[in-house]
């Protein structure tokens, strides 16, 4: 059974450090690349990808330590930066021949895209952020008992060993918990794809672990560093995401302001996994970015 649309072709990329990302490419017209999140794969996006490449060239990896991509030993801390994981999708483009592209990430996709505005800001176009805020902010947001509900962030900081031999002895439960969880609508996640998501996240768990890990350490001091600069994300940003804010006490669309002078933030009713459950809204919302 294809779980992409038909007309995208799944091509090798090379990316940064010898690392190549597999990735799904199709449409034409200005480029638009699409990360995905947690625990997910570029499959994510296949109802949104075949919306826009009417009118646009579509590239979706999956990101390194992901679903079918390298997964490189996270033998040092920046392995699995988002300075690094930004570089890969930056080089992935340019094999296809894009110098500057259109970027939207949801959940970990979207950490990699907001480093990949702030290092590469002649690349990135236009920036599309789903469901999150920034690492150093979120970190700052979780308190308290409400911070319950980002368990995993804290699991995955530990150091290496403990966290991965948890997951992997329980890796269908761990995973699945998130997919049951964080979907508004449990039928957007068909039992193929669940499957697929399920799979792919079994056999990634030393590189997706290595993901979160950097998430609470090498991440927050490039941030740091940024806030401290006074960077911001030169292009048109729009953010798409839950009422977090109002669950976890801070205002969304404040801490997104401090990152984004040209920002357009929106509120959606739709669960976490909103580019399957959502996918209307969501590619109105990326349409309307790249007219900005």
């Amino acid at each position: 059974m294809a779980l992409f649309p038909a007309g995208f072709a799944h091509v090798r990329l090379p990316a940064a450090d010898g690392v190549h990302l597999s990735a799904a490419v199709g449409g034409s017209g200005s480029p638009v690349v699409l990360l995905h999140g947690f625990p997910q794969t570029h499959l994510m996006w296949r109802h949104v990808a075949e919306r826009l490449a009417a009118d646009h060239t579509v590239i979706c990896p999956d990101l390194r330590g992901y679903g079918a991509s390298d997964k490189p030993a996270a033998d040092a801390p920046d392995v699995y930066a988002k300075r690094t994981m930004a570089a890969d999708i930056v080089h992935a483009a340019a094999a296809l021949g894009h110098e500057r592209f259109a970027l939207v990430g949801h959940d970990r996709g979207a950490l990699v895209a907001f480093r990949a505005g702030l290092d590469h800001p002649e690349t990135v176009t236009h920036l599309g952020i789903l469901d999150i805020v920034p690492t150093l902010d979120m970190w700052q947001v979780l308190r308290g008992v409400s911070a319950a509900v980002g368990y995993h962030l804290f699991l995955m900081a530990q150091p290496p060993g403990l966290p991965e031999t948890l997951i992997e002895g329980s890796a269908d439960a761990f995973f699945g918990s998130f997919l049951d969880a964080w979907a508004g609508d449990p039928a957007a996640l068909p039992e193929p794809v669940r499957a697929e998501y399920l799979r792919s996240s079994a056999a990634a768990v030393p590189s997706i672990v290595a993901d979160f890990r950097a998430s609470a350490g090498l991440d927050i001091t490039h941030d740091q560093a940024d806030l401290d600069a006074g960077s911001e994300l030169a292009m048109p940003v729009t953010v798409v995401q839950q009422d977090w804010g109002a669950q976890l006490g801070y205002d969304a669309a404040d801490v997104w302001r401090a990152w984004a002078p040209d920002l357009d933030h929106r509120l959606t009713g739709s669960g976490h996994f909103m580019a399957e459950e959502s996918p209307d809204e969501i590619t109105a919302a990326i349409r309307d970015l790249l007219t900005r």
